[in-house]
C-alpha cells in the first residue's frame, strides 16, 4: 500500500441505511480527529438530507455516480447488500481509492473473482469489513496465540473451536438510527452461483451471510489456511484441519438465546488455553475478553489471567484500522484475497453438506 502523510482521511460513504449508520457512520463520525466525512450518496433523499444535517456532512448525492464526479476522496466506505458487491464495487474501484465493504467480499466465487480483478485493473484495494478482528480482545489473543506457539510454554496448540449460537446481535444497536418512510428503489443483484441449483445457491448465501465472520476468524486464529473435512447433516458442525494439520470446529447455532450474545473461541494447547468471548456486534464501548489459563505442570500452581482491555468497541476500532490502512501506516486487516478463501470454504462445506 502506498504511504500517505498523516493527515484527516477524506471519506465518501455510499448507502447509510440500517448498517451503514449503526455499523459504520457513527464511528468515522466520532474519529473526527482522523478522518473527514465529505459527502454521502444515499437514494433515498430525506433520509440521506436528515443524516448528514446529524452528522455535519456538506453535501449529499443521490447516487454514487453523482459524488464520485463531483469529490475528491482518499477513501469509500461502501454498505451495501453483498449482493449487490458484484455491481457497485468494480464501479468503485474507477475511482482508484481504497474501498471498504460489508462482508462477504461476494455471494460467489466468480463475482468475487470479477471484483478482484476490478481492484488490480484500478490498483486499488479492498478492505472487508470482518470487524471481530478489529476487537481488541481478538488483538490481544491472536498476539499471544503467535505468541505461545513461538515460545512453546504452554506446548503445542492442539484444536481451536469457535461456537456462534443465534441470539440477539444487534443489542440495541438500530435504536439512535434515523429513518423516514422513503421506499427504496428496486434494484439489481449479482447472480446466483451458476454451478449449484437453486435451492444449494440461497442456502450458500444464508450460510456465508450468518457464518463467514467465524469461518474467517478461524483462519485468522490458526494464522493459516484450513480445509474443510466434514460438515454434520444436522447444520451444526463444521469440521476443518490447518495447513499444519491442527483440527478445527465450528459450531453452528448449537442453541438460540433471545437474550444475549454468547459467542466464543477456545484456542487449546498441551499445558492450557486461551478463551475469546467476543460481544453482540453492534455493541458499543464493549470490547470482548480474553481467559488464559496455564498448568505447567511440575507441582506448580496452575494460572488464570484475564487482562484488562481498552473499552473501545470492534465496530469503531475497524474504522480506525482502515484510515490507517488508507495512510498506509498499517496493514489492512482482511483485504479481498483472503476474503475469497473464505467463500472457497463455503463452497466445501456446501459441497461436503449435499454429498456432491
Amino acid at each position: 500500500m502506498k504511504k500517505m502523510l498523516k493527515k484527516k482521511v477524506r471519506i465518501g460513504f455510499i448507502g447509510v441505511g440500517t448498517m451503514g449508520q449503526a455499523a459504520h457512520l457513527r464511528n468515522y463520525a466520532s474519529l473526527h480527529g482522523e478522518c473527514e466525512i465529505v459527502a454521502l450518496a444515499e437514494l433515498r433523499p430525506e433520509l440521506g438530507s436528515r443524516i448528514a444535517a446529524r452528522y455535519g456532512i456538506p453535501k449529499v448525492y443521490r447516487n454514487y455516480k453523482e459524488l464520485l464526479s463531483n469529490e475528491k476522496v482518499d477513501a469509500l466506505v461502501a454498505s451495501q447488500p453483498f449482493t449487490r458487491h458484484g455491481i457497485l464495487i468494480p464501479e468503485l474501484a474507477k475511482a482508484g481509492v481504497p474501498i471498504l465493504s460489508e462482508k462477504p467480499i461476494a455471494g460467489s466465487i466468480a463475482v468475487a473473482n470479477k471484483i478482484l480483478a476490478a481492484l488490480e485493473k484500478n490498483k486499488t484495494w479492498l478492505m472487508v469489513a470482518y470487524h471481530k478482528r478489529s476487537d481488541p480482545a481478538t488483538i490481544y489473543a491472536k498476539t499471544e496465540i503467535d505468541r505461545l506457539k513461538q515460545s512453546g510454554e504452554l506446548g503445542k496448540l492442539r484444536y481451536i473451536r469457535i461456537t456462534m449460537p443465534m441470539g440477539d446481535w444487534i443489542a440495541g444497536g438500530f435504536d439512535n438510527n434515523l429513518t423516514t418512510s422513503e421506499m427504496p428503489e428496486s434494484l439489481d443483484s449479482d447472480p446466483l452461483p451458476k454451478d449449484m441449483d437453486e435451492v444449494t445457491a440461497r442456502e450458500y448465501s444464508l450460510f456465508v451471510n450468518y457464518y463467514v465472520h467465524q469461518v474467517n476468524l478461524l483462519r485468522h486464529l490458526f494464522g493459516e489456511n484450513y480445509k474443510v473435512t466434514y460438515a454434520d447433516p444436522s447444520k451444526i458442525i463444521l469440521l476443518s484441519q490447518s495447513q499444519s494439520g491442527i483440527p478445527g470446529m465450528i459450531e453452528m447455532n448449537p442453541y438460540s438465546t433471545t437474550i444475549g450474545w454468547n459467542e466464543e473461541a477456545l484456542v487449546t494447547f498441551d499445558k492450557g488455553y486461551l478463551r475469546l468471548t467476543l460481544p453482540a456486534p453492534l455493541v458499543l464501548n464493549q470490547p470482548g475478553r480474553v481467559e488464559i489459563f496455564k498448568d505447567a505442570g511440575n507441582g506448580t500452581t496452575p494460572v488464570t489471567v484475564q487482562p484488562n482491555l481498552p473499552w473501545v468497541h470492534a465496530m469503531k476500532n475497524q474504522a480506525l484500522n482502515f484510515i490507517k490502512a488508507v495512510r498506509g501506516e498499517a496493514p489492512a486487516p482482511c483485504l479481498g484475497p483472503e476474503a475469497l478463501q473464505d467463500l472457497h470454504i463455503a463452497r466445501e462445506y456446501l459441497r461436503l453438506l449435499k454429498g456432491v
